[in-house]
């Protein structure tokens, strides 16, 4: 009970557990890992998207930015655009608004939000506060050609292709950081009296014994729901999607310009995401089963291919379906679920792959470890994940919750405050006299900042009421706005174009 953890084994493979496994190894020397996965169960291989965290995790594990950039398909992505999503009807002025990775100029400082409201509220608050709207309008990468590794001018994080972000961490992984790799079968889960898992028994390889299991077998969740019979806990009735249909397409030409964000369009009963890497897009067509039938769906998928160019000759989409939701119990006994075995609810904002970074920097931070503290650290890890997924599911149906669109069910579902979840319904009434603060949010390290709520807030129409404020609050607010279009006007012809960045890093290497 007191001998430290030394053998830790990770179920599954996919950018889930190898980044569990590269990152435990690169801060961990001392531990044992093995990864196994079976060739028999496929990723699901569609998160593209990621947050800024990642540049540090992979700084962490060891990767070279440059060699990411050139193996991985990479590009870059400084926040999301959301069309449609407010009103929905076609051409319609200024339903478009942007969700920036760079906090608001002044964030923390000054009443940003009031003197928006006083001086220019004609204005999307995003465009006002912050250079990179203008930055992705102008299709400007995020940093320049002599920029170091991970290093940025204009906050970035990543897209990819995620199948090949996979075997780029199990090279490095197996290769430099001496993770053991076993590609078998799992039979059987192998446990002790007291109910811990011993083992797992492989069809080829016999019993992998280890101290600490770490479920990443995706949707199936093989140890901490099959085995352990931890319920999903449902999001369905807030959040309604479960069902996706991905898709990889060519650009309209071969140099087409690379977005520099995530583009999520609303269609009638659901949105459709766009992210384009600089070989292909991905596309795909989130929607609700209760509310669109698979045929609508793809027609809607086919018609928006169709409106951005892409050429006629496409491969069918996959469909992915899903219980939106999350584990009620992330860790039990001597297990602990990381990836979509913990729980997934749709692609909004892309924070999946978050939720496996923040999952397994808690992991790293609690050890050294053992089974006597084990049961504390589990009890601990689950509050604050229970915390956490439930900010997730505020922050994404902030996005619907606020939408004016009346052309489906779908979305006068979404607008129903009997949808939303409680925390939600008691801030939006508060936020109707005041902007999000910190102070709503009660712990150090939320998953989403105030600033991101506001730029969904205002970007979605919601307005707070003006306050009248002092002269002087006016003034230091608007030297913020001045100092946001000085940032613009030096980073739009200061910083390469997307595309001509990401072909120079490739060329580089040639």
């Amino acid at each position: 009970m007191n001998e430290r953890v030394r053998e830790v084994v990770v179920l599954g493979g996919g950018s889930a557990g190898w980044l569990v496994a590269g990152l435990l190894a690169a801060e961990h020397g001392d531990l044992r890992i093995t990864l196994i996965e079976s060739t028999d169960v496929p990723t699901i291989g569609v998160g593209e998207g990621t947050w800024p965290s990642m540049r540090d995790t992979l700084r962490r594990i060891g990767l070279d930015e440059a060699e990411f950039i050139r193996r991985c398909q990479v590009s870059f992505k400084q926040g999301s655009r959301f069309d449609g999503w407010s009103r929905g009807a076609p051409g319609a002025q200024g339903d478009r608004y942007y969700h920036p990775f760079m906090l608001p100029v002044g964030y923390g400082d000054v009443d940003l939000v009031q003197a928006w409201l006083a001086t220019q509220p004609e204005r999307p608050f995003a465009d006002v506060v912050s250079p990179s709207v203008q930055v992705c309008e102008a299709g400007r990468a995020p940093k320049q050609v002599q920029t170091p590794g991970f290093a940025a001018v204009a906050n970035y994080a990543y897209h990819f292709d995620a199948g090949l972000f996979a075997q780029m961490l199990r090279e490095h992984a197996t290769q430099r950081l001496n993770v053991r790799h076993v590609v078998d079968h799992v039979d059987a889960v192998l446990t002790s009296a007291e109910g811990d898992i011993t083992a797992l028994q492989t069809r080829a390889h016999g019993p992998l014994a280890g101290d600490l299991f770490i479920d990443c077998s995706g949707l199936s969740a093989r140890l901490i729901g099959e085995h352990f019979g931890v319920g999903l806990k449902s999001e369905r009735d807030v959040l309604f999607n479960d069902a996706a249909m991905p898709v990889q397409v060519p650009h309209a030409q071969p140099d087409a310009p690379l977005a520099t964000c995530t583009i999520a369009t609303a269609w009638a009963k659901g949105w459709i995401w766009d992210i384009g890497l600089p070989s292909r897009r991905g596309v795909g067509c989130v929607y609700s089963r209760r509310h669109a039938s698979d045929d609508e769906a793809q027609a809607a998928l086919q018609a928006y291919l169709d409106a951005t160019g892409t050429p006629p000759d496409r491969p069918a989409p996959r469909q992915i379906r899903y219980d939106p939701g999350y584990r009620e119990r992330f860790w039990v006994r001597n297990c602990v679920a990381i990836g979509l075995a913990s729980g997934f609810i749709e692609p909004l904002e892309a924070s999946a792959l978050a939720m496996v970074e923040l999952s397994v920097q808690r992991l790293c931070d609690e050890l050294p470890m053992t089974r006597a503290t084990m049961d504390a650290v589990a009890r601990r890890f689950n509050d604050d994940f229970s915390y956490r997924w439930a900010r997730v599911i505020d922050f994404l149906k902030l996005h619907y919750a606020l939408s004016q669109r009346d052309d489906s069910t779908y979305w006068r579902d979404h607008r129903d405050p009997a949808t939303w979840p409680e925390r939600l319904r008691e801030l939006l009434p508060m936020w109707r006299l005041r902007a999000p603060a910190r102070h709503d949010f009660g712990r150090n390290d939320e998953v989403f900042p105030s600033a991101s709520y506001q730029y969904v807030l205002y970007g979605m129409g919601f307005r707070p009421e003006l306050q009248t404020q002092p002269a002087d609050r006016l003034q230091a607010a608007q030297a913020c706005f001045d100092e946001a279009v000085r940032q613009a006007r030096r980073f739009v012809p200061g910083l390469p174009g997307h595309r001509a960045l990401i072909d120079h890093l490739h060329q580089s290497n040639a």
